[in-house]
């Protein structure tokens, strides 16, 4: 039991999560402003501003790199993972997006033709929420970023990370 405590000791996993939280719930708050109402899936869904992928990798180079060293094998990994996942954010999820887009309109119309009778021949709608553009992925890696800095300036000053 006290090596799975340890996982509450890894201040990598412990930023890139709050960096997570953070995005999500910004994600939540923002969507809440423009749509001018709740939707409580953005608090866990995929696509957005900003992009919590972006928030999670960018706080867990950054934090890397403060903990292991700029100069070691972790931060080299965990900087190119950020940077295949947020490139990957905005190039092959963001064109599935757009392609769900395009599908759900022939599903709307295939929905309109099947009788209202038959409903298992209806089709289910797809998540359209799935990439992110650009920006999105900026300001997700800026909230990463600016996590990280707050979480180790927190805990540099309490004492818990070892000078």
């Amino acid at each position: 039991m006290d090596s799975f405590l340890k996982i509450f000791e890894n201040h990598i996993l412990i930023a890139s999560t709050i960096s997570w939280l953070i995005s999500q719930i910004l994600k939540f708050i923002l969507t809440a402003i423009v749509e001018k109402k709740w939707r409580f899936e953005r608090l866990v869904g995929d696509g957005g501003m900003p992009s919590g992928h972006s928030a999670t990798v960018s706080a867990m180079m950054v934090m890397t790199g403060y903990i292991c060293g700029l100069d070691s094998a972790s931060f080299a990994i965990a900087t190119l993972l950020a940077i295949i996942v947020m490139h990957d954010a905005t190039g092959v999820r963001r064109e599935a997006g757009k392609h769900a887009v395009t599908i759900l309109q022939i599903i709307d119309a295939f929905n309109e033709v099947v009788s209202e009778k038959d409903k298992l021949a209806q089709q289910e709608k797809l998540k359209v929420f799935v990439g992110h553009t650009p920006v999105q992925v900026f300001f997700g890696a800026i909230t990463g970023i600016l996590t990280s800095v707050i979480y180790i300036l927190l805990f540099h000053v309490v004492g818990i990370f070892p000078v």
